[in-house]
């Protein structure tokens, strides 16, 4: 059965990893011939994109960029169609906002059976403006109008976008986005990575994997930082991530005279974050926007205890008083309290991580994820009267 997922960038980011690694487990299956279109991964954030020549599966569309340009815009969808209609994929699978949309369209023009869109996020919520938020609305409601089924990373965001009037709740599959767990629970307190950070087997490691932009919620920890520092002098902060904002930061660790406290490891490749991870004492996430955060689940993969936000699947891997503490959005005051006791007791760390592994030892596993999407890809063809052996082209709603 041939799949094409399309995707606006790969970036080093949980939904791209996510969907390259649904990409090469499908082909590893040997019943999928799956693909992948994606635009260039331009900005700070890195890229997923293997460096010399491409993968032949991997198809770069130099027109699919992230922001609104018009005449790219219309580029892209052309190009997109003339892709999808030579290579005649019986499902194609979008990701992100801009893929997602012209990736659907694209695949409603080429006449492909199956049309399947992932939410690793909301694109729309109290985030941003009002114009933004009917622009993306509108958006999501023209292109789910040609979307055979919706795949969400949480609850939260299924009931979010069924609230929108977006599909309708037997258009919707929960599939976690696993990951390769192994070295997250081989993830350990190694003295040599800490002192290559300059932290000391003593100090208290707040980690914090996010980029360096708004809505992370940065600013927060911050802001609470002197406090935590005065009352527990060994606490430091490991920030792993860039990106624009990466400078405000720096400056701002210096104004409040706590630039020995913050360090700012920058950008990582995958392969380095169980590494890093394994020298944190305790993880915190504090975004106002995300799926479900594939921080939370790596660092309870290592035995870590987090602390995050009650924002949209947040609290579906963060269970309060079980595998950390889950606090109002911008609760600066339940941020400080929480992680002086976690810095105070070894032993709730321990328990803490203990059950966050076991979470995420039975729902997080790569090999899960692969297989949910597989048998919801036979799903859906049976359903559009295709087979791996049929030709993509195929009934089709009108």
């Amino acid at each position: 059965m041939r799949v094409t997922h399309v995707i606006t960038r790969l970036i080093l980011g949980g939904a791209q990893e996510n969907t390259l690694a649904s990409v090469l487990g499908l082909r590893q299956s040997g019943e999928f011939d799956a693909d992948l279109i994606t635009g260039p991964a331009l900005g700070p954030e890195g890229s997923l994109l293997p460096p010399g020549p491409l993968p032949p599966f991997i198809t770069v569309l130099p027109q699919l960029v992230r922001p609104i340009h018009p005449w790219f815009d219309v580029l892209a969808f052309a190009r997109l169609v003339r892709l999808l209609r030579a290579r005649q994929p019986h499902i194609v699978h979008t990701h992100s906002g801009k893929a997602g949309v012209l990736g659907r369209l694209a695949a409603r023009r080429a006449r492909v059976p199956v049309i399947v869109h992932t939410l690793h996020g909301p694109s729309f919520g109290p985030f941003q403006g009002a114009l933004a938020n009917q622009l993306f609305l509108t958006a999501e409601r023209v292109a789910a109008r040609v979307t055979t089924h919706f795949v969400v990373v949480a609850d939260a965001l299924r009931a979010q976008y069924l609230a929108a009037g977006i599909g309708q709740p037997e258009q919707y599959t929960k599939i976690l986005s696993g990951f390769d767990l192994a070295p997250f629970l081989a993830a350990r307190n190694d003295p040599q990575q800490r002192a290559r950070w300059g932290l000391a087997p003593e100090d208290f490691v707040v980690g914090k994997i996010a980029r360096l932009f708004k809505l992370k919620g940065h600013e927060d920890l911050f802001n609470v930082a002197p406090e935590l520092v005065r009352r527990c002098p060994r606490m430091k902060f490991l920030l792993v991530g860039d990106g624009p904002w990466r400078g405000r930061f720096e400056r701002r660790a210096s104004d409040l005279g706590l630039r020995s406290h913050f360090v700012f490891a920058g950008l990582q490749p995958p392969t380095e974050i169980p590494a890093l991870v394994g020298i944190m004492d305790a993880v915190v996430h504090l975004s106002r926007r995300e799926g479900l955060p594939r921080a939370l689940a790596q660092a309870l993969a290592a035995g870590r205890p987090v602390v995050a936000y009650d924002c949209d699947g947040a609290r579906e891997v963060c269970r309060d008083g079980e595998t950390g503490f889950l606090l109002a959005p911008g609760d600066r005051a339940g941020l400080q309290t929480r992680l002086l006791e976690l810095a105070g007791d070894a032993a709730l760390r321990a328990r803490l991580g203990e059950r966050g592994r076991a979470l995420v030892r039975e729902q997080f596993p790569v090999e899960r994820m692969v297989q949910s999407l597989q048998t919801l890809y036979r799903k859906l063809a049976a359903d559009a009267g295709i087979s791996s052996g049929n030709p993509a082209r195929g009934p089709h709603p009108a």
